[in-house]
């Protein structure tokens, strides 16, 4: 399959990271959400990386513009009818995603491949629920998606060979080392980040070290780039918690709990960066 054009539906974090990846590889980014204002962020979002990576000398003015120009940000769904692929990157919510899916699902052309960047959520469950399941896929990027080398393809039960190619191809066209995995809660990644994530927490709670020691600890002992608190900082707390919880609902393995101390910040808004403190104040 000939992907020249890529459909995303959300101009957050990783919608707008992957309108960025796709224009900067030549390619035609179609980014739609709910309103104008959302929209617009998304697509200042980009303008805004794009000219950093111009002032550190890694993209020139032309090159800029010329990415900024394969980007088109919209509030119609009717606007994806034109992409080979369209990836769903919303809220890591179920109920949002199948609702997002399914409209997107009924007016799209036969053959048009349809993919979700959930990070946790069932991909055969998912494409289960739409007309197309052999051409239903993961394509599960990570944050920030422009400098991210990493993408995860996960294929569902019913995940056909040549969808899993072309997307494989896709990921490769856009600069990435895409792995394959199979279906199942977590994928791989985040399967064994997450855990740790909740664990460090756990850690945390019962006073073994302060928040800064815990992910000194872990950068310096382990070769982190960054401690495993101020990633779920950077993650969210609030996507960090709703992991674990697809993790015990579906694996219903008490080891999977959500820390106390993780639920407790969740419910007093301290989600991290986003809202300017989590485990640390921002």
């Amino acid at each position: 399959m000939d992907i020249q054009t890529v459909g995303i539906i959300g101009a957050g974090t990783m919608g707008n990271g992957i309108a960025q990846a796709c224009a900067v590889a030549g390619l035609r980014a179609v980014m739609v959400d709910i309103n104008d204002a959302a929209v617009q962020k998304g697509v200042a979002t980009v303008g805004g990386s794009l000219e950093r990576l111009v002032k550190k000398g890694k993209l020139d003015g032309a090159d800029r513009d010329a990415a900024l120009a394969r980007i088109q940000g919209s509030t119609n769904y009717d606007d994806l009818k034109a992409a080979q692929i369209v990836v769903e990157a919303a809220t890591e919510n179920y109920e949002l995603k199948l609702k997002i899916l399914k409209q997107v699902d009924a007016m799209l052309a036969p053959g048009v491949i349809l993919a979700s960047n959930t990070s946790s959520i069932s991909i055969t469950k998912l494409a289960a629920a739409t007309s197309r399941p052999e051409a239903f896929i993961g394509m599960h990027f990570f944050n920030p998606v422009p400098m991210m080398a990493l993408v995860e393809i996960i294929r569902g039960l019913q995940t056909s060979d040549a969808t899993h190619d072309a997307v494989k191809a896709l990921a490769v066209a856009l600069g990435k080392s895409p792995i394959t995995v199979k279906n199942a809660p977590g994928f791989v990644v985040n399967r064994i980040l997450v855990p740790m994530i909740n664990e460090a927490f756990f850690v945390l709670a019962e006073g073994l070290a302060t928040a800064e020691d815990i992910d000194a600890g872990m950068r310096l002992g382990c070769n982190q780039p960054i401690g495993p608190l101020a990633l779920a900082d950077m993650i969210g707390l609030d996507v960090c918690l709703a992991v674990m919880e697809v993790y015990l609902t579906e694996y219903g393995d008490s080891k999977y709990r959500p820390c106390p101390l993780l639920r407790e910040m969740v419910a007093a808004g301290r989600l991290g960066r986003k809202t300017g403190r989590g485990v640390y104040a921002y």
